[in-house]
């Protein structure tokens, strides 16, 4: 009798650049992903950076990172990382990213990819030239993963909407409402770029264009800061926390809320808002697509449901169907639990390790790439520039 052995799969090393709320959620996928499905590469938590030695070392034995460090530049250089997985603030995604494919890494970048489009612009054209190399770039927008959006992807992708119509995209948030919720980097443009704009409306503007397979090609828009000041001094635990009323306050120079109406490249048109400010929506990213033929309905806040109206049905039993996106073959659930057994936030960034690992065993572009990202930089671009030109206002 013979008996055959399988050899493991090579390493894929990774260091992890920043441990805040984006590095725990990140963390936990670069853990889980190879425990749930089958992986070309396997990934090992190499090392974790941060500013401050005992917060990185603290965030290293929490989260399984088998050592820590505080000196970035020296680790992308480092000969035992192969991918660099940036989860810091926007202001330093560039050096980041540039520093790592440079060395011949591997990045995985969180959105938005910039603070800005010239930002953007030189990261993807290092992008385009590390992928000759065999390197490969990606930006984590990480609601693609999300079951019921792959699948409404999928709906779209078949017809089964008809001709796209119009389009409708919220993501509603509330750890702002509170005027003396102390001041965080992302309320400071330098670091974060712009406010609810960049850091959730980046989301849906991704999310919609990937589901229809259409750009936007034009926007009209309004932004709108309502607190212009916060506590300096406070105790910031994630999204919110609650600050000194009585103490000093720094300004606060990013948009609190964004609305804008858009056009897409076919024919369709759009309305978008992203907020912090509405009081009672914890994290609602509410998508709806009309078209000659259905309509796709979508809120996070009941993360594993696609509603799905089918206007080639015969009008008596016409209605939307209420899917439930856990059964084997909906995108990514096979792998997690029995159908009925529903999915949660931190899936999707299990669903994106799973996602670059695989295109990066196969020698392939991961999705999105950063030309996919500097796309969603350029319309929140456009929004900025569309706010700040009053020129096209009419009063009533």
């Amino acid at each position: 009798m013979t008996s055959t052995t399988t050899s493991p799969p090579a390493p894929l090393r990774v260091a992890m650049i920043g441990h805040a709320f984006m590095g725990a959620a990140h963390s936990h996928a670069w853990r889980s992903a190879h425990r749930f499905f089958d992986l070309p590469l396997l990934p090992v938590m190499q090392v974790v950076v941060g500013r401050d030695a005992g917060r990185a070392g603290h965030a290293a034995e929490q989260f399984g990172w088998a050592e820590s460090a505080t000196d970035w530049r020296a680790v992308v250089e480092r000969d035992d990382v192969d991918l660099v997985d940036i989860c810091t603030p926007g202001n330093t995604h560039r050096d980041i990213a540039l520093a790592a494919l440079a060395a011949g890494k591997h990045v995985l970048c969180e959105k938005p990819l910039a603070n800005s489009v010239a930002e953007a612009e030189e990261m993807t054209a290092a992008a385009e030239a590390a992928r000759a190399q065999g390197t490969y770039a990606m930006c984590g927008f990480t609601y693609r993963r999300v079951p019921a959006l792959s699948l409404a992807r999928e709906l779209v992708a078949e017809g089964r909407l008809g001709t796209i119509r119009q389009v409708r995209a919220q993501y509603l948030q509330d750890w702002l409402s509170d005027a003396d919720a102390p001041l965080t980097w992302r309320m400071d443009k330098s670091l974060a770029g712009s406010g609810s704009l960049g850091d959730i409306g980046a989301h849906v503007i991704d999310a919609t264009q990937w589901i229809t397979g259409q750009s936007i090609t034009g926007v009209s828009a309004l932004l709108e800061t309502f607190v212009t000041s916060r506590p300096v001094a406070g105790q910031a635990s994630g999204l919110g926390g609650a600050g000194d009323a009585s103490g000093e306050r720094g300004p606060v120079d990013v948009d609190d809320a964004a609305w804008f109406t858009a056009r897409f490249e076919g024919g369709a048109v759009g309305s978008f808002e992203a907020t912090r400010f509405a009081l009672g929506r914890k994290n609602a990213i509410r998508i709806e697509i009309n078209g000659t033929d259905g309509s796709l309905a979508f809120d996070f806040e009941d993360m594993n449901v696609l509603n799905f109206f089918d206007g080639t049905q015969p009008s008596r039993v016409q209605g939307f169907t209420r899917i439930y996106v856990t059964e084997p073959d909906h995108p990514y659930t096979g792998a997690w639990w029995p159908p009925g057994h529903g999915l949660g936030y931190e899936h999707g960034f299990t669903h994106q390790v799973v996602d670059l690992v695989r295109a990066i065993g196969a020698d392939e572009q991961p999705t999105p790439s950063f030309a996919d990202a500097l796309a969603v930089q350029r319309v929140l671009d456009a929004v900025e520039r569309s706010a700040g030109d009053r020129s096209t206002w009419t009063g009533v």
